[in-house]
């Protein structure tokens, strides 16, 4: 799911509330996230339901990645119940992000 600054708060914030939400921010120019991309999109598929992948180009989006502290890219950060729980930066190795994701996806 692609998102921008004006439907951030409706896309991930409110439904963060619901189902935790993983959000990507990238940019095209980044070899890095095009890297990162499909490794999540696989991720997401495997986990089946239990998060919810989003993506923020940071080109066309500055004021979200600002809000949120993205000084670098690929930046990933996960939102639970409205806010931002936890993040990494880089492109990680699939089973990294796949322990990053289990510790915070406990209910």
């Amino acid at each position: 799911m692609e998102v921008n600054d004006s439907n951030f708060k409706k896309e991930v914030l409110e439904k963060s509330k619901k189902t935790p939400v993983l959000v990507d921010f990238w940019a095209s120019w980044c070899m890095p996230c095009m890297m990162l991309k499909p490794v999540l999109e696989k991720i997401e598929k495997d986990y089946n339901g239990k998060f919810i992948l989003a993506k923020v180009n940071v080109e066309e989006n500055q004021q979200t990645p600002s809000e949120y502290g993205v000084s670098g890219i690929p930046a990933v950060k996960l939102f639970k119940d409205g806010k931002l729980v936890d993040e990494f930066i880089g492109a990680i190795p699939e089973s990294a992000i796949r322990k990053f994701l289990d510790k915070n996806l406990v209910s």
